[in-house]
């Protein structure tokens, strides 16, 4: 009574390279576009706190941390 796991493969799956040649140079370039605007898009939203940190500390009158975390 043992299940079976069936592995699916995600997204689009191209069988035979025919799928593959089918594919016009505009749909690889949304796609890529698209894939690029993603990761940009977590690296902006886990990278610009630490970018502001970093530039306060590395200014002219050097503040302290707590300085430049708190809110006043």
């Amino acid at each position: 009574m043992a299940s079976r796991v069936s592995l699916k493969a995600k997204g689009k799956s191209s069988k035979g390279s025919k799928a593959a040649e089918d594919r016009s140079a505009s749909e690889c370039l949304k796609e890529w576009t698209t894939w690029a605007m993603r990761k940009a898009k977590v690296i902006t939203h886990y990278g610009f706190i630490p970018l502001v940190i970093i530039i306060g500390m590395n200014s002219d009158p050097k503040p302290p941390l707590s300085q430049l975390l708190s809110p006043v």
